[in-house]
């Protein structure tokens, strides 16, 4: 309980942090705080990974209802591992999902320094980083103007995960290769990142 009060509370301030220019240092360091790592404990892990299967993968890109079950069990069990990863991830997600529910943009220095923190909590936990984490990176890094950066986190993980559609979509819409766009439109014309930049 005290861990879904912090996260609660850092849902709140988060707003405070991105129109004040607060210290994304000590935000991001509290995020990480009153938590155990365990790198044999992998439920974090695997709701990541499922996350991506389900919000960026799918054709439909919807979330299943056990997600948001799967994260309050998580939350209720004092006992629960590596919860500075979900803590920075769920920051992130509701970081987005505010600014655009008001028509705002991201607060881009935000983004890029809380998915730079996960991606190296991450590696310091399972030893690699899952692709969303990767995927997330990069549009945090073409948010804030770095689309060279951005580009080469997505060539580099394409090589890596090579049946991604986010991953495929995104290397189509940098270096417009036909090859991909016509995967993306014999393969993938359903998939909702496939219509959303109406690639055909």
């Amino acid at each position: 309980m005290k861990n879904l009060t912090l996260i609660f509370i850092f849902f709140l301030s988060i707003n405070v942090f991105s129109q004040e220019g607060g210290d994304y240092t000590k935000f991001i360091e509290q995020l990480k705080t009153d938590t155990r790592s365990d790198k044999s404990d992998k439920a974090v892990l695997n709701l990541l990974n499922d996350f991506y299967e389900q919000a960026l993968q799918s054709e439909k890109g919807e979330l299943n209802p056990n997600i948001s079950d799967r994260i309050q069990k998580l939350y209720a069990d004092k006992n629960s591992k590596n919860m500075q990863i979900l803590n920075m991830f769920l920051v992130y997600q509701e970081h987005i999902s505010q600014t655009a529910a008001v028509g705002k943009k991201p607060d881009s220095n935000f983004q890029v320094n809380l998915m730079n923190a996960l991606e190296t909590e991450v590696k310091n936990v399972y030893g690699d980083v899952p692709v969303i984490i990767e995927i997330y990176k990069a549009e945090a890094l073409n948010s804030n103007g770095q689309t060279k950066e951005s580009a080469e986190i997505i060539s580099k993980n394409i090589e890596k995960f090579p049946n991604s559609i986010p991953l495929k979509v995104y290397r189509y819409l940098d270096n417009k290769d036909e090859n991909i766009k016509q995967d993306l439109i014999k393969n993938h014309s359903n998939h909702w990142m496939v219509q959303q930049f109406e690639i055909k």
